[in-house]
């Protein structure tokens, strides 16, 4: 692998994930700089910046280096930045957001390729992102089922389907400003199972947990069993890596290629995250 001139990169889990060092991102960043960041974001699908200290502005403007702001559909962003939300949990709160596998926003024709949060507020423990790679979950099937799936096509929906009272009841159970939550049954969209990275050229597992409900070409029955299957494996702990936060922490993944869930293990604090979601990205094929 080549190595690094600009930057530190250390590695934070067996498969997929890294730390970045030696980078101020609240000033400008040079090409090389920005090059070995966007380099190191492809080789290890999730990228971590601790102890830095961003305005809004300045956290805007290293996201948009990878990829215009796109907002997400069901929370209002903030007033004066509107691809900015805030994601909020109080201490008397239990549930959280965000709280099960899924790769953001799967439901668009052409979803979103990374998401960045930013930490402002963190618990005393707890509270991290779990991250899982989808290129090793295609890679670790067996060559059979790969070469079923390959073939197959995912609907995915805004809506939820999979889980009880679906988004309508995920969104009551938050205080956040919620938007368009009756347009989410609305908000579907078909893309093959296995996509190939537009960038990298590999091949990954398409699963996104909250949102993959059925496959197109499979009777129902079929579907279930199959999709029940690929959503376990995909969870599958050898897969993962764990993104843990400070005050001042930067994370942004790759949502081509990864799935998340953010844990629910600090009761009783506090937690506060702004995130932007990045656009831009191919429609999967």
């Amino acid at each position: 692998m080549q190595p690094y001139e600009t930057i530190t990169v250390k590695p934070i889990g067996g498969t997929m994930g890294a730390e970045v060092s030696g980078v101020d991102l609240s000033k400008e960043l040079g090409n090389e700089t920005f090059s070995e960041i966007h380099r190191a974001f492809l080789e290890n699908q999730l990228l971590v910046f601790h102890d830095q200290d961003l305005t809004i502005e300045q956290n805007k403007a290293f996201a948009q280096r990878f990829g215009p702001l796109v907002p997400y559909p069901f929370v209002k962003g903030l007033e004066a930045h509107p691809e900015v939300f805030e994601i909020r949990k109080e201490p008397d709160e239990e549930k959280n957001f965000g709280g099960a596998w899924h790769t953001d926003m799967s439901f668009d024709e052409r979803p979103p390729i990374a998401t960045m949060l930013y930490a402002h507020e963190v618990p005393s423990r707890g509270g991290d992102t779990v991250l899982a790679n989808l290129y090793r979950a295609y890679e670790t099937l067996s060559p059979t089922l790969r070469g079923f799936v390959d073939g197959l096509t995912g609907v995915y929906s805004g809506d939820l389907k999979g889980r009880r009272g679906g988004r309508a009841a995920l969104m009551s159970s938050t205080r956040f400003d919620t938007a368009n939550v009756e347009n989410a049954p609305k908000m579907e969209s078909e893309h093959p199972l296995v996509r190939t990275h537009a960038e990298t050229g590999r091949k990954a597992l398409y699963i996104s947990g909250s949102h993959l409900y059925r496959i197109k070409e499979l009777a129902d029955k079929e579907s279930d069993a199959l999709v029940a299957f690929l959503k376990a494996h995909a969870g599958t702990l050898d897969f993962t890596a764990r993104a843990s936060y400070r005050k001042g922490t930067l994370v942004i993944w790759d949502n081509r290629c990864t799935q998340h869930m953010a844990l629910n293990d600090y009761p009783g604090e506090r937690r506060v995250m702004h995130r932007l979601t990045i656009g831009g990205g191919d429609r999967p094929h």
